[in-house]
């Protein structure tokens, strides 16, 4: 069973970029795909996008799309996405996860620790 590291995230002021990561540990991202949840303050968790390992097709919400960029890094097993123009509302705690390529949304797991981003206006 996979699991995920997640690092970046942090303080930025609108319309600037931060870049996170999401590696494994434990295991190899083949036939995953990795997803990016994301929950801000009095709201649900959202899914915000993902990839899928084995031939990097991806998909975004509509509110990202042309904003967030994924790219991966195979010998570290490391997924990157990379957030520009951000906005006050993308402020949330963005949290990595992976479930079997293949199997639906729900089936998400081996959640990360969370990592806090924090856009002013």
């Amino acid at each position: 069973q996979v699991h995920v590291v997640e690092s970046g995230g942090g303080l930025v002021q609108a319309g600037g970029s931060l870049r996170l990561s999401c590696a494994a540990s434990g295991g190899t991202f083949s036939n995953y795909v990795v997803g990016w949840f994301r929950q801000a303050p009095g709201k649900e968790r959202e899914f915000v996008a993902a990839i899928s390992w084995n031939d990097g097709n991806t998909h975004y919400i509509d509110d990202v799309q042309g904003r967030f960029t994924f790219s991966r890094n195979i010998a570290s097993n490391t997924v990157y996405l990379q957030m520009n123009n951000l906005k006050p509302d993308d402020t949330a705690i963005y949290t990595c996860a992976v479930k079997p390529r293949g199997s639906p949304r729900s089936d998400f797991r081996s959640w990360g620790q969370g990592t806090q981003v924090t856009v002013s206006s």
